[in-house]
């Protein structure tokens, strides 16, 4: 009799623990499901300010290609200027090494282009090509997002959503003036364009040309970018420090620029 009680004790406790255990599940699975979707609220005010403005965005969130990137504030908070110590470390993972080797190619492919940009701006091709090189791995990765997604994706997270929106308008009006299929294009998960990596505000105002994958109106672009927050800032680093607000960036940037202008002067 006891062992027929014990037995019946043992399987109710078993029952009450597996219910539990699937409620927590449930939960959990319920938790992460609402994350995999947009806040509606959020993008119909999105779409009510763009109506505002003329322009169509609801259009654009119905198509098919629209989707939203789950957790996109996390990309930023643990971008590698954010999570790394030191220079060093940084530099090991941008591949600075690798760049270093690479830099004198990319210079002499582009050699007019960089020779007209320093006689045009005034700014040194080996710090346009450092920068493209650090961007964009010297115009090998433009990045796998696309930039409308990117920033209503931030929008409806409410991750930065003032900036997401103001960089969302600016980039209707770029594509709107040009012409452009927005789905075709590709971006970083900040919403980065091209070669240099330019924002769509930085692209309508210091824009040079209209082919943003053309490797000229890359390097003429950013050294217009330069030129403009050199005289902002009084110095060629400050200038650089606006193309990425960070010290590791500025300095790494400079630093790929230095080894690259000994390499020029010892093959003169």
């Amino acid at each position: 009799m006891k062992t027929i009680y014990r037995s019946i004790l043992l399987l109710t406790f078993t029952v009450i623990f597996l219910l539990m255990h699937s409620a927590s599940v449930e939960a959990r699975t319920s938790s992460d499901e609402k994350s995999n979707f947009s806040d509606p609220d959020r993008l119909n005010l999105l779409i009510e300010y763009f109506d505002s403005k003329n322009l169509d965005l609801k259009t654009l969130l119905d198509d098919p290609r629209f989707e939203i990137y789950d957790e996109i504030g996390d990309r930023f908070r643990n971008s590698a200027e954010r999570r790394t110590p030191t220079l060093e470390e940084y530099k090991r993972i941008l591949g600075f090494e690798d760049k270093k080797r690479r830099i004198i190619g990319f210079m002499d492919n582009n050699s007019e282009a960089l020779q007209k940009a320093e006689e045009v701006y005034g700014i040194p091709g080996t710090v346009i090509a450092a920068i493209i090189g650090i961007e964009s791995d010297f115009g090998q990765n433009i990045g796998r997002f696309n930039p409308l997604n990117a920033y209503v994706s931030m929008y409806s997270e409410d991750y930065r959503s003032d900036f997401a929106r103001a960089q969302l308008e600016e980039l209707l009006i770029f594509t709107e003036r040009k012409g452009i299929d927005v789905f075709e294009l590709k971006s970083s998960y900040a919403g980065a364009m091209s070669f240099a990596q330019f924002i769509p505000y930085s692209v309508n105002r210091w824009w040079v040309g209209d082919d943003i994958f053309d490797m000229d109106n890359n390097i003429y672009s950013i050294a217009n970018y330069l030129r403009h927050f050199k005289e902002v800032t009084g110095t060629l680093e400050g200038a650089v420090f606006r193309y990425n607000p960070s010290s590791l960036y500025r300095d790494a940037v400079l630093a790929l620029a230095a080894e690259a202008e000994k390499m020029v002067s010892v093959s003169q």
